[in-house]
């Protein structure tokens, strides 16, 4: 896990890096030139920046194995799924659903009920699905949007 973090930490850093340099190049190519450059110019200065964010693009785990337990079968990775998941087992979602993403990770799914300050029942809604809920192996790349996935509908 603290390999997993750190490895998030130094793709976040260089996302930022990227991010940074694609908004001065295109700055630069938008602002007000001191000499008229070509549209050809324009057009190469934006490329060369997307050219270099290219590679950072395929850094998602697309070939995770317990990608189907995030949400696309009846199983439910309980150390990397989404909260939203959790919408899909009426009464786990929102109030059970936000404290088994705030905290872990899992050893087992027996683990969750001694999550401090979880209701009696929110401990009966779990124990109704606990044959749909399991432990994989914590994910960086999942793990970090567990609580909030950008989604507010």
């Amino acid at each position: 896990p603290l390999i997993d973090r750190a490895h998030l930490i130094l793709n976040f850093a260089m996302m930022m890096k990227v991010v940074l340099l694609m908004m001065v190049s295109g700055a630069a190519a938008l602002s007000a030139p001191q000499q008229t450059s070509s549209r050809r110019e324009v057009l190469s200065s934006i490329a060369a920046g997307s050219a270099l964010a290219a590679p950072f693009a395929a850094m998602a785990d697309v070939d995770y194995a317990g990608l189907p337990y995030l949400g696309g079968s009846e199983k439910i990775d309980i150390n990397n799924a989404n909260v939203r998941v959790y919408a899909k087992l009426p009464g786990m979602y929102p109030n059970a659903a936000a404290k088994i993403t705030s905290n872990g990770p899992y050893k087992s799914v027996s683990d969750v009920y001694s999550i401090k300050g979880l209701s009696e029942k929110e401990k009966s809604v779990i124990k109704k699905y606990e044959s749909r809920l399991i432990t994989l192996e914590p994910s960086a790349m999942y793990v970090i949007d567990r609580t909030n996935n950008g989604l507010y509908r």
